[in-house]
């Protein structure tokens, strides 16, 4: 399954008031991995960005105003989240612009036309009712690294959403039965390491370990009977 996690940020809350996407920031899921594939853009509103916004985001209108408008970028954003699963959190909000601004071109699109919509905070409140689960909250619970998230920004929200999500619905990720404890994540911070990194080395057993755990397995299949491990390498 292809996964778009998305995150946008705009002039102000409100698109039936004119307000308009000022930044998309995508990454790319493949059967639950990241590929190293995303899609970003800051985008020339052709309007004033809010003052209330620009404490939030820190994108000023100065910024953008050498930005290309939404009608320059439309097609590339299109085909990018096309026929994806998209992951949101708060999916109405990002969608109502989405769809604002694709309702301006011709021919005009909606999104869940070609895309379906998974909205990461109706999961998280399912999963944590009366808890606060705005990404901050998430990201404390889950262990996540948010330490360069000073100011909101689509790009790395939703880098940060990517790894929250794939915790929220991954199962157990956590040792302690207390949500709000500190060691939730099972004491392990989720941190992204660069993608220009070294390959990890893959190191094989040596013929003498491979030799030992056959005996071993031989020996435990006798003992207990059929095991798990005899039936998977079996069925390869």
């Amino acid at each position: 399954m292809r996964q778009i996690v998305l995150d946008t940020e705009t002039t102000g809350i409100d698109p039936a008031e004119g307000h308009r996407i000022i930044e998309i920031g995508c990454v790319e899921l493949e059967e639950r991995q990241p590929t190293g594939r995303h899609y970003h853009v800051y985008i020339n509103p052709e309007r004033e960005v809010e003052a209330e916004a620009i404490t939030i985001h820190g994108i000023t209108n100065e910024f953008l105003a050498d930005k290309p408008v939404f009608s320059q970028v439309a097609d590339e954003f299109f085909e990018f989240i096309k026929g994806a699963e998209l992951v949101i959190h708060n999916a109405a909000f990002d969608i109502g612009f989405m769809d604002s601004e694709f309702s301006r071109l011709k021919p005009k699109r909606k999104t869940a036309d070609h895309c379906s919509v998974v909205d990461s905070l109706a999961i998280a409140r399912k999963k944590h009712p009366g808890q606060k689960n705005n990404l901050d909250a998430l990201c404390k619970r889950y262990g996540v690294d948010n330490s360069n998230r000073e100011l909101h920004g689509a790009l790395l929200d939703a880098e940060i959403l990517a790894d929250v999500y794939l915790l929220l619905t991954g199962g157990q990720t956590a040792l302690s039965l207390d949500a709000n404890s500190d060691m939730a994540g099972g004491g392990l911070g989720v941190r992204r390491l660069p993608r220009d990194r070294q390959p990890l080395p893959v190191v094989s057993a040596s013929e003498q370990e491979a030799a030992a755990h056959e005996e071993f397995m031989t020996a435990l299949a006798a003992k207990a009977g059929d095991t798990v491990w005899n039936r998977v390498t079996a069925s390869k």
